[in-house]
């Protein structure tokens, strides 16, 4: 799988493109200002959003990658100011939101109800996001793909992975429920 087609498959779950994704292709660049820092706090938030989103099952979970820590990077390097002004506003906006319809912050709630709350919130960004707009889940949600399907935990543990490569063969067996391959 190369990065066009890691990209579109992103799209294809989120419904949109990639928010960040020139980032991937326009090379390096300095930033006007200081990028924003992630607390330890800020990341935890991440992984436990993240882990909610792609659950620890008979494979592995979005908290086994470090995908809290990868959104971190990935925001401040790659994000353009606008772009981190959501995301950061987001997820204080998350907090707000759980507050006032649990009494409690995300990582106070039971798994049911983060799991509603996510939901929820995958409702709202997707008719944000129908409308036009950019939604920070959306943002959230696509990089926890992202980050996940490129880790090594990602590339290895849940997708087919063969790092060395043998003969080419176009004509491979599939069965439902087969898992896709990272490196083809």
């Amino acid at each position: 799988m190369n990065r066009r087609e890691l990209l579109a498959l992103i799209t294809a779950a989120t419904g949109t493109a990639m928010i960040g994704s020139t980032a991937l292709l326009g090379g390096c660049a300095t930033t006007a200002s200081a990028p924003a820092k992630f607390s330890a706090e800020n990341i935890a938030l991440l992984d436990e959003i993240a882990e909610t989103i792609l659950p620890r099952t008979e494979t592995p979970g979005a908290k086994d990658a470090k995908v809290g820590q990868f959104m971190s990077v990935y925001v401040t390097d790659c994000y353009t100011l606008d772009e981190r002004a959501i995301f950061h506003k987001g997820l204080l906006s998350l907090e707000a939101q759980c507050n006032k319809t649990y009494g409690r912050g995300f990582m106070a709630l039971q798994p049911a109800e983060r799991t509603a709350f996510i939901s929820q919130l995958d409702q709202e960004a997707r008719t944000t996001v129908a409308g036009g707009g950019v939604h920070y889940f959306t943002m959230i949600k696509q990089l926890t793909l992202f980050g996940f399907f490129t880790s090594e935990v990602g590339g290895t543990q849940v997708l087919r992975h063969m790092p060395i490569p043998g003969r080419y063969d176009g004509a491979l067996a599939y069965k439902p429920g087969d898992r896709a391959w990272a490196t083809r």
